[in-house]
């Protein structure tokens, strides 16, 4: 489902992403930790192209994403073709990002209809569906002000569900929540994972990549150090870096 081949990412002279390879198979829950300033978050957005590449190449599903190959070079879509390709891609991020104006409903139909032009009577059946999905069934008619942080990423993950989504990517969805909060969301996601959702999640939460997780990557200093089965690689690590990363968030 997703296949990135040596990807640099640079923003000026930083270089943040130095020759990163992913691969995730259709159903696969892939987690990725590593500490602050390591790459993952912006691997994640080069996925759907919010960022652009340096070099290398990313598909989805079969696609190359943000470009098209003619003659062995990189030629880049324009921005309505890229649009195209994120409507496959949901993204949760560590802020919520709700219309403060919108009811929790509402937040969720937006997208279908805009982007998508779908009929606004359909998409709210689908959406009321989705929050009920979510734990929200009860708080269709609530504005986000009116919800705590964990309601609010409940919502912001239904809203990304709506458009339908093959491939699910997560940036710390739970890094912004107060602890009590977070189990409420990471209990969405393991019913993601049970349905099969394919899941690219950039987490701190280590019980969640054990437990849910398919595959897992540590990162640090933009490359990806370690790779392996979840329980494995967290109970022994084999890179001394991972080992000390792990040893300090255990």
């Amino acid at each position: 489902m997703v296949h990135a081949d040596q990807v640099h990412k640079s923003f000026g002279a930083v270089e943040v992403l130095k020759g990163v390879d992913l691969r995730v198979r259709p159903g696969e829950v892939c987690c990725v930790l590593g500490p602050s300033g390591s790459g993952k978050s912006t691997l994640l957005r080069c996925v759907n192209h919010l960022e652009k590449i340096n070099a290398g190449r990313i598909w989805v599903d079969g696609d190359l994403i943000g470009y098209a190959e003619r003659g062995g070079r990189l030629h880049e879509l324009r921005e309505k073709e890229v649009a195209a390709q994120r409507r496959a891609i949901g993204m949760v991020f560590q802020r919520f990002n709700l219309f403060p104006h919108m009811t929790a409903l509402d937040n969720v139909v937006e997208a279908p209809v805009r982007v998508r032009g779908e009929k606004r009577s359909v998409v709210r059946d689908r959406a009321a569906a989705l929050l009920e999905r979510v734990g929200l069934g009860d708080k269709v008619g609530n504005y986000p002000a009116q919800l705590s942080g964990g309601q609010q990423q409940r919502v912001a993950i239904a809203r990304a569900l709506a458009m339908e989504p093959k491939l699910m990517l997560f940036d710390e969805p739970t890094s912004a929540l107060d602890p009590e909060l977070v189990g409420e969301v990471l209990d969405v996601m393991k019913n993601l994972a049970a349905d099969g959702m394919t899941m690219v999640v950039v987490t701190h939460e280590i019980g969640f990549a054990r437990e849910v997780g398919d595959s897992l990557i540590f990162m640090d200093a933009g490359v990806v150090v370690e790779s392996g089965a979840p329980r494995e690689m967290i109970a022994n690590p084999r890179h001394e870096r991972t080992k000390a990363f792990l040893d300090k968030v255990l």
